[in-house]
């Protein structure tokens, strides 16, 4: 990782544990009150924490690779929701059953690994996709010829 990215990473980071808190909270909230099982919780909760997360990585994470308009910001989502969505509720769900329904793992310790694991490959993804500059610039290059 490039020098550079560390202040970012430590942003994406602080988000993804707010994430954690939320996604955790939503987990037990949904498996010990709604007693839905816990492959469905996790991911409702996953979801759930991915529209949190991408609210928060528009005004923090990447606040200096703004959009302005509505149409570039729902692309954006979509690039989230496709990227980092998939990797957090494929991930997230498989590591869970396979933790919970296989190995008898709680359902809470066996989401902290799956975020964990996660994690990584998520910021990769927002940075060089999600967030990449040089398709902003790109963009705005389009629209000024």
């Amino acid at each position: 990782m490039k020098k550079r990215a560390w202040p970012r990473f430590a942003r994406f980071t602080l988000v993804g544990l707010l994430g954690v808190a939320l996604q955790l909270s939503l987990l037990a909230l949904l498996t010990k009150h709604f007693r839905i099982p816990p492959v469905t919780a996790t991911a409702l909760a996953v979801e759930i924490t991915l529209l949190h997360n991408f609210l928060w990585h528009e005004r923090f994470t990447w606040r200096d690779r703004r959009f302005k308009n509505f149409r570039q910001r729902a692309l954006r989502l979509w690039r989230f929701q496709l990227g980092n969505g998939l990797v957090s509720l494929l991930g997230n769900t498989s590591l869970t059953y396979c933790l919970v329904e296989r190995l008898d793992a709680p359902p809470l310790p066996s989401a902290l690994v799956s975020i964990a694991l996660c994690s990584l490959a998520n910021f990769a993804l927002a940075d060089r996709w999600v967030y990449d500059s040089s398709q902003q610039r790109r963009h705005l290059l389009s629209h000024c010829r």
